[in-house]
């Protein structure tokens, strides 16, 4: 099977970082490629069997002009993390929105989140595979999280300008066998098992299989859950220069879903983070995937290469669940400062998404300028059919009773005082987008120290809404060209500057009050940067700042209540600064830290609570300072190998309340890991999160409705590699 060095990869680990810049030293072009050479035999020590990723063609990560970020397997693992959600947290670009009580993942990348009614999309082996509607992601089967940061539009298109993520999954390693299972015991009973074993059938066929189950209480009262996943991955080698890789994808979450604590007058003591304020009688919510993968990969030669590939994925997700009611003239609890009126809340979100691309790479030459090329090709369909039920409080006005206003005592809980109310249909829908896209990127070295980047992707939308409720069907589509354009400047054997520019669009879901689908949103990002090594290449990171804006953001129609349009704007700039590698004495470091200043650009009311926007308002759960840390050291015990750990994050204070100046507060969080082999191939391991027990608040979505996070937390378990 055809070896690709894994610099590209390993080293696309770091990220943004701030460093104190000496004078650049005059540029030594013979001291250079002996950099590089000494880069390259480092990179031969770092190789792997697998499959080419998307969208980054053959080029070191310094040639590059954007700021990635790579989180690995191995990270991932030592840490003890295990939900994609606690994973982005270690990049500090990343910062966690509303996850709809717990059922899906939600993230803003520099600042910006996308539609916050949805999930956040994200690239699965560079296929879309983020939208839908099967639970928080597990990190099991995951070989890396990378965070591919600004103006990516022009070949993944149709996202965020803030970035993407994509998740590298782990998959069939043609001609090895090995493995490795673990069992882990947690705080509030939770238990967990997981196995991943790659098995070499034939000289050229390998299955990899993997999966994990886990069930047990949560700091929330009354909240029990349990999840399963089965990740088997088939790798066929056709040939020394071909390989055929299918992944399959099976998982299930059930759990109460959960809006967290209410907070009155700015007191986040109102009530104790464990406190349920659903109703346990709802039961369950249910989130299930299912998906497939079949990838082709061919190398022409030393070249060209070509990549193929299909995706299906199904998602349901289906429950009921009693929340707090956000609106004041139906809410008692702004009476007494106890009783919570309570909407009840039925869901049942459908959603199939289809994908099939390719990308052809290599590298030519034309009079003594080198090209790389990329040139791709993807279409895409995602159907999603929602069936939304509400009851609703009276108006307190009314004076109505407690069980006509589903009532309950938040200071001393009572589950199961009243039937459950019945709900009645708010919204019943079919949307369908439909895209198809073209792009082309050519990277052209100019001389030894400077590379231009130049690239497009011409994109056509259909989007079609099926209205059961009000019988209307709506069409609409669109063409759009998205530029993309950088530059590389080599200063100096380990330092690099860059810059870059590139526009965007994303689908927003959707009709107005006339049935008419919404004009997308529109996104202009710049760039620049730098990026460098230090210590002879053992810790790389990124210096980099940036701007983006949008258009077309949904706001409410001040002539039809209740309905949106796509009338509003908002800008993010920053600075982030992110840092990896070892120091010496073989210290494992991570750091990463970003400024964010994102804001509203127009005045608009909200879509959701008709809350008014004026410019220069923050947008919410941004915060303007997030900083991540993270230090890990091998060493041995006897002839035992062992390892130590430990990390911080700090997120600073940000607005929990879209058009108002309700503020969560910033938290520090500590938390340390290790692990020790007591046999051969056998390990005990354990980690201890929120190590000093600080309380802190995840996101929020009003202060009725907002996610206290989790206080210490300690697990323990064993591992066995074979």
């Amino acid at each position: 099977m055809h070896r690709f060095t894994g610099n590209r990869r390993r080293l696309a680990r770091t990220v943004p970082l701030v460093i104190a810049l000496a004078p650049f030293a005059p540029f030594d072009q013979a001291a250079a490629e002996e950099a590089q050479r000494e880069s390259d035999e480092r990179a031969e020590a770092i190789t792997v069997t697998g499959v080419r990723q998307a969208y980054r063609g053959n080029f070191a990560v310094s040639e590059i002009p954007q700021s990635i970020g790579e989180i690995s397997a191995e990270t991932l693992e030592r840490s003890g993390i295990q939900r994609l959600t606690d994973a982005l947290d270690l990049n500090a670009s990343v910062v966690r929105q509303n996850t709809l009580g717990g059922l899906w993942d939600s993230f803003a990348i520099r600042g910006f989140t996308g539609d916050e009614n949805l999930p956040s999309g994200y690239l699965v082996n560079g296929f879309n595979g983020g939208r839908g509607f099967g639970g928080q992601r597990d990190t099991a089967g995951i070989e890396r999280v990378e965070v591919l940061k600004g103006p990516a539009a022009a070949l993944i298109g149709r996202g965020e300008p803030g970035g993407t993520v994509n998740l590298v999954t782990k998959q069939a390693e043609i001609g090895r066998s090995f493995g490795s299972a673990s069992v882990q015991y947690g705080s509030w009973g939770r238990l967990r098992g997981d196995g991943d074993v790659n098995a070499q059938l034939t000289g050229g066929l390998t299955a990899r299989l993997i999966g994990y189950a886990e069930q047990g209480d949560t700091f929330r009262d009354h909240v029990h859950q349990s999840r399963w996943g089965f990740l088997p991955s088939i790798g066929l080698a056709l040939g020394p220069d071909t390989r055929l890789t299918y992944d399959f994808e099976k998982t299930r979450v059930d759990v109460p879903f959960d809006r967290g604590i209410v907070v009155l007058d700015g007191n986040f003591r109102t009530v104790p983070r464990s406190r349920f304020l659903g109703e346990p009688g709802d039961g369950d919510t249910t989130a299930r995937a299912s998906g497939h993968q079949l990838r082709l990969q061919h190398e022409f030669s030393d070249r060209w290469s070509l990549l193929l590939g299909g995706s299906l994925r199904d998602t349901l997700l289906i429950g009921s669940s009693s929340d707090a009611e956000t609106v004041p003239s139906r809410q008692a609890l702004y009476g007494d400062g106890r009783s919570l009126s309570r909407q009840r809340r039925t869901r049942y979100y459908d959603a199939s998404h289809k994908v099939i691309r390719a990308e052809l790479a290599g590298e030519f030459e034309t009079g003594g300028l080198r090209h790389r090329v990329l040139i791709g090709a993807d279409h895409d369909a995602f159907t999603y059919d929602q069936v939304f039920r509400r009851f609703r409080p009276p108006s307190l006005t009314t004076d109505p009773s407690d069980e006509q206003g589903n009532v309950i005592d938040i200071l001393d809980p009572v589950y199961g005082r009243f039937a459950l109310p019945q709900t009645s249909v708010i919204t019943d829908r079919v949307d369908r987008q439909r895209a198809s896209g073209a792009y082309v990127q050519d990277q052209i070295t100019i001389d030894a120290r400077l590379q231009l980047r130049i690239g497009g992707r011409y994109d056509h939308l259909t989007l079609e809404t099926d209205n059961r409720l009000s019988g209307v069907d709506s069409r609409r589509r669109r063409s759009r060209f998205s530029p993309q354009a950088g530059l590389v400047y080599r200063l100096s054997a380990p330092l690099t500057a860059y810059a870059a520019y590139g526009q965007g669009f994303r689908a927003n879901v959707g009709t107005d009050a006339a049935g008419a689908i919404f004009d997308p949103e529109t996104s202009e990002s710049i760039e620049a940067g730098l990026k460098f090594t230090v210590l002879g290449g053992a810790l790389s990171g990124t210096l980099a700042a940036f701007q983006l804006t949008k258009a077309n953001v949904l706001a409410t129609d001040p002539n039809a209540p209740g309905y949106s349009l796509a009338i509003g704007k908002a800008r993010s700039r920053g600075v982030e600064f992110d840092l990896g590698g070892h120091l010496p004495g073989g210290i494992e470091v991570l750091v990463s830290y970003a400024y964010l200043d994102a804001e509203a650009r127009s005045r608009m009311q909200d879509p959701n609570f008709q809350f008014q926007i004026n410019p220069g308002d923050p947008l919410v759960n941004i915060p303007r300072h997030n900083l991540a840390m993270q230090l890990a050291k091998a060493f041995t015990i006897g002839n035992r190998q062992a390892q130590v750990g430990a990390g911080m994050q700090h997120l600073g204070k940000r607005l929990g309340e879209t058009g108002s100046d309700f503020t969560l507060p910033a938290h520090t969080l500590f938390r340390v890991f290790g692990s020790v082999e007591v046999m051969d191939r056998l390990e005990l391991f354990g980690s201890v999160a929120n190590l000093f027990d600080a309380h802190w608040y995840a996101n929020s979505y009003s202060p009725l409705w907002v996610q206290p996070g989790a206080p210490r937390t300690g697990t323990l378990g064993l591992r066995a590699r074979f």
